[in-house]
């Protein structure tokens, strides 16, 4: 040990100090040591320096901390530090505290303070609910490439999943309400048996969330909802892993697949396909397999030993409470028209000519449920597609489809005419300019998908 510590220029003792924390700690014991020695030959001032310039936002290269910190040195008599040891001392600062100085509160926050998990007591206590955009691309009703979402309800105790709607477009009410119909309300089959009204809805600060709606439902319901704290994520952790579950684990094997970095997917299935094979992912796949953090299959943790769940004392009252597409109509003899549909019942019979407020699912409007003065009345159904399954978008697809038609039809009318008889011809007037003392016309109220048109 004499002969290496006299060929590489390093005293014999710290020698022996490193080769002692190296067969104590192995290398980070042996880095340790160095920096503790490069300190104690450095001044303990210019260490504070050195350590502070290491701290400043945005951070510095070492290289220029060095370079500062000679300068400071020469200035005051102090033996020049090298870059090596400049390095060893703003290596040795805690990451954590470099962090919350250059980066903020909330990067520390979510990196290095201490998360407390909690797990409900039981099933029902509290529910998760969010929203995330898939890896995946569908085709739209109009055959058009399209990124569907997911709204996921998940049990907290047992990791189930109670209910989930999958749409395109951006996340709303409505899309809020169809999950938590589905969740409250007993599915059809005994695979799937996680239902009733939780104690707790546990949801973040979006729009939908905080809606009158669902808070007045909330009371309706006697349930609490309860908001996680803003720009902390970690609370709704188990809900975002069920998200990258379903990316990875079901997405990666369907056609129209996004990875990261490639935008080339084709899409190659239709919205209702992923919504089947989403549903068939929970029930048959997710829910039977045991969960590495409860040790059990959600299906068994949310089943227990038998209980019995809380519900709405019928499924119209939970629509009332939840569909919040309604719009007023007047009963004709013939029923009820909507959105170029025609529904009839017999119940309605009492009502001709009578106003009635209608409600309906958009993801299936061959039914519709029928209410005078805030009471139920009946379903009424569209004759015409009564065994099928139509939707909302399957209606303004086949609009836009028939006018699209026409006005093809259309110009190849007017291209003959222009061909044969020109002087016959409708040509394009130029637009009048208005005069400049008109008032302007005040905007049109903004319209959405589930409004009647």
């Amino acid at each position: 040990m004499k002969t290496l510590a006299a060929h590489e220029g390093i005293g014999l003792r710290t020698l022996q100090r490193w080769h002692a924390a190296h067969k104590r700690l192995g290398i980070p014991g042996l880095a340790a040591a160095k920096r503790r020695t490069a300190q104690r030959r450095t001044n303990p001032e210019l260490v504070a320096l050195i350590e502070g310039l290491a701290l400043v936002k945005p951070p510095l290269p070492v290289a220029l901390i060095a370079r500062k910190a000679n300068r400071a040195a020469a200035g005051r008599g102090w033996r020049a530090p090298s870059y090596s040891t400049v390095r060893s001392i703003t290596a040795g600062l805690d990451p954590g505290m470099r962090m919350l100085a250059q980066q903020g509160t909330v990067a520390y926050r979510d990196n290095y303070e201490l998360a407390w998990r909690h797990r409900a007591e039981r099933p029902n206590a509290i529910w998760q609910a969010d929203h995330t955009e898939l890896d995946i691309l569908v085709l739209d009703a109009n055959l058009k490439p399209a990124r569907p979402w997911l709204t996921t309800i998940l049990d907290d105790y047992s990791r189930a999943i109670c209910g989930y709607t999958i749409f395109l477009g951006a996340p709303s009410a409505m899309n809020t309400a169809l999950a938590l119909r589905q969740a409250i309300w007993p599915k059809a089959g005994a695979g799937w048996p996680m239902c009733g009204i939780p104690d707790v809805l546990y949801v973040d600060h979006g729009s939908d969330f905080t809606s009158n709606h669902l808070t007045q439902t909330g009371k309706d319901l006697h349930l609490e909802i309860i908001y996680s704290t803003v720009a902390r994520p970690q609370g709704r952790g188990k809900v975002e892993r069920f998200f990258g579950t379903v990316n990875t684990e079901l997405l990666a094997e369907l056609p129209g697949h996004l990875i990261r970095g490639h935008s080339t997917s084709v899409p190659g299935i239709a919205l209702k396909e992923l919504d089947k094979a989403i549903g068939r992912f929970i029930t048959d796949d997710y829910h039977q397999r045991e969960h590495p953090e409860i040790k059990t299959t959600p299906h068994d943790a949310w089943v227990g030993d038998g209980w019995l769940p809380r519900l709405p004392a019928s499924m119209d009252e939970l629509n009332l409470l939840l569909l919040t597409v309604a719009k007023p109509r007047i009963v004709h003899r013939d029923g009820v028209h909507f959105q170029g549909l025609r529904y009839v019942s017999p119940l309605l019979a009492a009502y001709v000519r009578e106003a009635v407020i209608v409600r309906y699912d958009p993801r299936d409007i061959t039914e519709i449920r029928v209410f005078h003065k805030n009471q139920f009345i009946c379903r009424a159904v569209d004759p015409d597609h009564e065994s099928s399954t139509l939707t909302l978008k399957d209606i303004q697809a086949a609009r836009s489809a028939r006018r699209r038609e026409l006005r093809g039809q259309i110009n190849q009318r007017i291209a003959v005419v222009a061909k044969h008889l020109p002087d016959l011809a409708p040509a394009k007037q130029a637009p009048t300019p208005e005069p400049t003392d008109r008032p302007k016309k005040r905007p049109k109220l903004r319209t959405y998908l589930e409004d009647d048109r």
